[in-house]
């Protein structure tokens, strides 16, 4: 399934995401994490660059054959072919071509198009395992690399087990027509009289004057 979560900045989207994580933690499931940032919305996959270089454990005192040792070896763990995926996955971070592999001799839309097929090659392989959650946070600062391969990814979601959740601001349109499997879910503002079931409950069950109540939902907005 895909969600799509979408609210103004400081509604109060990401503190739903953190609730969900928590919860599926709990649960046992795998939790995958992509953050789409202003200050790399020209970074080509930034969101999944980023991610791989936290879960193959990067450091920058690393040399490139230690990179490319842990490379390896987290691809083997997930069963996918070294011969296809490692320069590929290398290439995407950086790093200078292996040795052991035959060369790469692909046009740039052919060099693309097999760098997305193996970046959703690892996402169904780490859902075969177990269940996932996979999130990606503030899709209005993703770059057009990154929408392309959700695109691509999101119309194979229904065959992997993995929720997909999606959160932006309300500018941002996704470019992707609905489908079945999409839910689209708006974060809106507060009622007064959920305001006021909050303003309770934080009370102990208090009664604050009508007054007071005012000031607390102006100045919390």
């Amino acid at each position: 399934q895909v969600v799509v979560l979408s609210g103004e900045a400081g509604i109060g989207k990401s503190r739903l995401v953190q609730e969900l994580q928590a919860h599926v933690e709990q649960e046992g499931a795998t939790r995958l994490v992509f953050h789409c940032l202003p200050d790399h919305q020209q970074s080509a996959l930034y969101p999944a660059i980023e991610h791989l270089q936290r879960l193959l454990r990067l450091h920058r005192e690393d040399t490139h054959e230690a990179k490319l040792d842990k490379l390896e070896q987290v691809l083997q763990g997930y069963g996918l072919p070294l011969q296809e995926m490692t320069p590929l996955f290398a290439a995407l971070l950086s790093l200078p071509a292996p040795a052991d592999y035959p060369p790469l001799h692909l046009s740039p839309q052919r060099h693309k198009q097999q760098t997305q097929d193996a970046l959703i090659a690892w996402l169904v392989a780490e859902a075969e395992r177990q269940p996932v959650l996979a999130v990606w946070e503030g899709l209005h600062w993703a770059d057009p690399s990154t929408l392309e391969f959700l695109g691509l990814f999101l119309e194979q979601a229904p065959v992997a087990r993995m929720l997909t959740l999606l959160t932006h601001r309300p500018e941002f349109h996704p470019p992707w027509a609905p489908r079945a499997h999409y839910t689209a879910l708006t974060v809106s503002r507060l009622t007064r009289p959920q305001v006021e079931e909050m303003v309770q409950w934080v009370t102990g069950g208090k009664r604050l004057p009508a007054a007071v109540v005012e000031q607390i939902v102006a100045k919390t907005d």
